[in-house]
């Protein structure tokens, strides 16, 4: 049986929302669709999406389950996963502030403040880091799923003896552990664990009381907010299994932070609202950097570019053990969304762009 057009809008517009436009209607109902299909098709176990337009809830849903054995199903608002590298947005949110408050600077030597680390052929700078121009190498191995407990500062004997890749400047390479050292630097810096100054200048500030750290404590604030941690998965030939234990405390910047998707989405729209801090340091973040006259597509911490339909974005695609997340903030459309699944790469993100892309055409005003 064909579902009521009327039970779409209490699935995802907001209540308050006047709907004047067949365009909008078709577009939501294809994403809701196209998300449906992903569960059906058994692509992923469970996603939650939030989408905010002009600070209002435009397109709110759960779809499948947060646990398959419990049958407990995803809701958007209290369903906690994995983000993956969706943390380097939080993590230079941070670090913009600290920048801002002077105490980082962005084209220090990252020497400065972490002295004790192998001395490299060259030296390299915060901004290089953090805009993945360092040369640091990236996983080897079984690193991506690594399961110790390493501190921040314990983490570097991982990968601290490797070579540069290249001389710092010269060219780009996206990993995590770029952003493993400037957690380190930035608790050398502060004098406080990362995780506190995290929580101090943006979490706390804006609200965001679903974001947390993969640590005990971390998860014992899951537990005493009435919020759920999905249970995390990985592909099969047919279904899924639960995904191989992973700590990611110590990349915490990189990779390591639990998040609903309506937190995420309150993040970006801080963001668009002015909320965060000056636009002269954040400019700095959400700006593409540049190689030999070509953009990289990356600023600090953010992935900067523009969608198929040429329409200009900041935002990160996360993909780590059990959690694969997308987080787009489009600012002359006033959109933010946040899609987070609980499953390890599933290969899905073709459908997803087609998913935000009729989210977004279903947000504009009919035309005349």
């Amino acid at each position: 049986m064909k579902k009521p057009l009327l039970s779409y809008f209490k699935d995802f517009f907001a209540f308050k929302r006047v709907v004047g436009d067949d365009v909008q209607v078709r577009g939501l109902a294809k994403a809701d669709d196209l998300l449906s299909t992903l569960i059906a098709s058994q692509k992923v176990p469970g996603l939650a999406i939030s989408v905010l337009k002009n600070g209002v809830v435009f397109f709110q849903k759960g779809y499948g389950f947060a646990d398959l054995e419990e049958k407990i199903r995803i809701q958007p608002k209290t369903s906690v996963f994995r983000i993956a590298s969706v943390s380097k947005p939080i993590a230079a949110t941070a670090l913009a502030h600290m920048v801002s408050e002077g105490g980082i600077d962005l084209d220090a030597s990252f020497y400065k403040y972490v002295p004790y680390y192998p001395k490299k052929k060259w030296d390299f700078t915060i901004r290089q880091l953090a805009s993945h121009t360092a040369g640091i190498r990236g996983y080897l191995g079984k690193e991506y799923a690594l399961n110790k407990p390493h501190s921040i500062k314990e983490s570097i004997a991982v990968f601290k003896d490797s070579d540069l890749l290249f001389e710092p400047g010269t060219g780009y390479h996206y990993n995590s552990y770029d952003w493993v050292l400037i957690s380190l630097a930035m608790q050398e810096a502060s004098g406080i664990p990362f995780e506190d100054y995290v929580f101090k200048k943006v979490l706390q500030p804006l609200g965001l009381k679903s974001i947390f750290p993969a640590d005990p404590s971390g998860i014992d604030r899951i537990e005493t907010n009435e919020l759920a941690l999905t249970t995390f998965y990985s592909k099969r030939a047919i279904g899924f299994k639960p995904a191989v234990a992973a700590n990611n405390y110590y990349k915490l910047a990189g990779g390591g932070y639990l998040a609903t998707a309506t937190d995420i989405t309150k993040l970006g729209q801080a963001y668009l609202d002015k909320k965060v801090l000056d636009d002269t340091i954040l400019e700095q973040f959400i700006t593409s950097e540049s190689l030999h006259e070509e953009l990289t597509y990356y600023g600090l911490g953010w992935q900067v570019s523009q969608d198929a339909k040429g329409r200009s974005y900041y935002g990160h695609i996360g993909n780590g053990v059990g959690g694969y997340s997308n987080f787009f903030v489009y600012p002359e459309q006033s959109i933010v969304i946040s899609i987070l699944i609980n499953c390890t790469n599933p290969n899905v993100q073709e459908v997803l762009d087609e998913v935000i892309h009729e989210i977004l055409e279903s947000s504009q005003p009919p035309l005349g």
